[in-house]
């Protein structure tokens, strides 16, 4: 049986999948979760599941499903039910039967194909800076997938240390609250050295602009994204800036 102990904000991932759990919040015997998924995994109450369903129309020239064989389309439909159940077992308290429901969803897609993933119209180089080693590896191990290159630091005199002493990466994706030096303190510092001029730097906290005493924009933080974090929305803008024109 496999046996996971998570706490509020933390997560468990389905990467085969492509299916993020999160454990929002726990109050007294409901768990509300947080569940991310790509376009094809639909994510229903099980109480929905009894009503009919209406499909959404194939395109013209396109077949219903994405393309996706009808053997796929069964694995991930047991996945995806087995994950709506997961998510009430979960709210009602049911930790023993929701273990075994996900290994249920884990056997359903074992030996299923990812797709490739997708590349980035030009190759990046990406530094993570987060002190819990969970979500700095997932976090790096996402980018990975997309074909961005990526190193890791522990916290911001990690990175400064790292930027001192490697290449320039195209990004900064920077948590806010860390031990040593935080992330306002990383941040001055990046800034205030002319070699990192135009550094991308993104923020990925918890908390707000306001709260962190930051501005978004030139002088600060060119994009903040609140956790819990949307990778699709992040990489979305990473590209966004990777294709944009350089100023002459």
């Amino acid at each position: 049986m496999l046996v996971i102990s998570r706490r509020p904000e933390e997560r468990i991932v389905l990467p085969t999948l492509g299916v993020t759990l999160q454990i929002l919040r726990v109050q007294k015997n409901v768990v509300r979760v947080g569940i991310e998924a790509p376009p094809e995994v639909r994510v229903l109450r099980e109480e929905l599941l009894d009503k009919p369903l209406a499909d959404a129309p194939a395109r013209p020239g396109k077949p219903p499903g994405n393309g996706l064989s009808h053997a796929v389309r069964n694995r991930l439909n047991k996945a995806t039910l087995a994950l709506h159940l997961l998510q009430r077992q979960l709210e009602s308290g049911r930790a023993a039967a929701a273990m075994l429901t996900l290994e249920q969803a884990i056997a359903a897609l074992e030996g299923l194909e990812a797709p490739p993933a997708p590349k980035p119209t030009k190759r990046c180089r990406t530094l993570v800076v987060e002190d819990e080693q969970n979500e700095r590896e997932l976090l790096a191990g996402l980018l990975n997938m997309h074909g961005c290159e990526c190193v890791t630091a522990a916290d911001g005199a990690e990175a400064l240390a790292y930027l001192d002493n490697n290449a320039r990466p195209d990004f900064v994706l920077l948590d806010m609250r860390m031990p040593r030096c935080d992330g306002p303190r990383t941040l001055e510092q990046i800034r205030r050295d002319p070699r990192f001029v135009g550094l991308k730097i993104f923020a990925i906290s918890g908390t707000t602009p306001e709260d962190a005493g930051l501005k978004v924009g030139p002088q600060g933080v060119d994009a903040w994204f609140q956790k819990p974090l949307n990778p699709r929305q992040l990489w979305e803008v990473m590209q966004q800036c990777l294709n944009r024109p350089a100023p002459n």
